[in-house]
C-alpha cells in the first residue's frame, strides 16, 4: 500500500506533543509512514522557551518513523495559517495528507484506517476526507458511514479535494443562502456552525476548520466516519489557545481497524440523527439559560 504522509501541526504543548507522537508511535505502520511536522513560531517572548521544548519533544521520536521532517516557523502564523500552508504544500507534493494537531491521540489502528480508506475512496471524487473521531453515541450505526462536509479531529484528504478549500468565510455564507441543503449545515439548528462562520468573516474568530466543512458541504461532497472512534482529542484541558476545558468529547479508541467496504457517498440518516441528538445534549438545560439570562439581566 502507498502509505500517505503524516502532517503533525505544534506550537507550545510539549506534553501533548509527545502523547500525540507516542500514540502515533505504537501504530504497525508508523516505522514505514514520513511524517512532517510544522512548528508554529511564538507570538512573543512568553512563548519561546514551550515553543522550544515542543519542538525538541518532536526531535526525539527521530527513528520511529520511516522519516522526520520538521519544519519550523521562525514567525507565529496561527493555528489557521499554519494548517492551510502545511497541507496544501504537503497534498501538492504527496497527493494525499493524513492530518493531526498535538492534541490528537490516536489508536493503534488509525494509520491502517486511514490508509486503506484513502485508497479504496482514492478515485471518488464525491469523498473529501476521511475522519477518526466520532462523538458518543447511543445508536446502532454501521461500521463506517458518510455525512456530508468535512471535520477536524485526526482526517485525511486528497489533494483533489482539498481544491475546494475556500478561505473566504463571507463567499461561503452567501452560496449557504442559496444551498438547497443549507438547513443540514447546522445539523438542524443544534450546533452553531453558521455563527462560527460569521465569527470568523468578522475577525472575531479564525477557524480554518468550519471553511473546511463549509467548503466541502457546500460542494456536494462527504466524509467517511467510523461508528467507533479511532482518534481523540485530549486539548479539551484548558491547554489549548481555543479550548476550553470538557469532557463531554470523551470516547474509548477502537483497537482495531473496522471492516471497510466501499459505500456510496451520501448522508447517512441514522447518524446524521446521531449527530443532531448529541448537539443537543450539549445544550444547557432550560434552568441553566433561565439563570444566565437572569444574570445578564441584572448586570445591566
Amino acid at each position: 500500500m502507498n502509505l500517505a504522509p503524516v502532517v503533525l501541526f505544534v506550537y507550545k504543548r510539549p506534553d501533548h506533543t509527545a502523547r500525540t507522537l507516542t500514540a502515533l508511535a505504537a501504530n504497525p505502520e508508523a516505522p514505514e509512514s514520513d511524517l512532517i511536522v510544522y512548528a508554529d513560531g511564538a507570538k512573543g517572548t512568553a512563548d519561546r522557551d514551550a515553543v522550544e521544548a515542543t519542538r525538541e519533544r518532536v526531535r526525539s521520536f527521530r527513528g520511529a518513523f520511516r522519516s522526520l521532517s520538521l519544519v519550523e516557523r521562525e514567525e507565529n502564523w496561527g493555528l489557521s495559517g499554519n494548517i492551510v500552508d502545511g497541507v496544501t504544500t504537503v497534498v501538492g507534493e504527496r497527493g494525499r495528507a493524513i492530518v493531526l494537531e498535538d492534541d490528537i491521540e490516536t489508536s493503534p489502528a488509525f494509520l491502517a484506517y486511514m490508509n486503506r480508506s484513502l485508497e479504496l475512496y482514492a478515485d471518488e471524487p464525491l469523498v473529501a476526507s476521511i475522519h477518526a473521531y466520532m462523538y458518543p453515541h447511543q445508536r446502532l450505526l454501521p461500521d463506517t458511514f458518510f455525512i456530508r462536509g468535512a471535520d477536524c479531529w485526526g482526517w485525511a484528504v486528497w489533494e483533489r479535494s482539498w481544491r475546494v478549500f475556500n478561505a473566504d468565510a463571507g463567499a461561503l455564507l452567501a452560496a449557504l443562502r442559496t444551498c438547497p441543503w443549507a438547513r443540514e449545515f447546522d445539523f438542524d439548528r443544534t450546533y452553531p456552525y453558521r455563527r462560527m462562520l460569521r465569527d470568523t468573516r468578522a475577525g472575531r474568530v479564525d477557524s480554518w476548520a468550519v471553511r473546511w466543512y463549509a467548503s466541502a458541504f457546500l460542494a456536494g461532497m462527504y466524509t467517511l466516519y467510523p461508528n467507533l472512534s479511532l482518534a481523540r482529542n485530549s486539548g479539551n484541558d484548558g491547554t489549548g489557545t481555543h479550548s476550553g476545558v470538557s469532557d463531554r468529547y470523551e470516547v474509548p479508541l477502537a483497537e482495531a481497524c473496522p471492516p471497510l467496504e466501499r459505500r456510496k457517498p451520501e448522508t447517512d440518516r441514522e447518524a446524521y440523527g446521531a449527530f443532531r441528538d448529541y448537539f443537543l445534549s450539549l445544550r444547557p438545560s432550560l434552568a441553566v439559560r433561565v439563570v444566565r439570562r437572569l444574570a445578564s439581566i441584572l448586570k445591566k
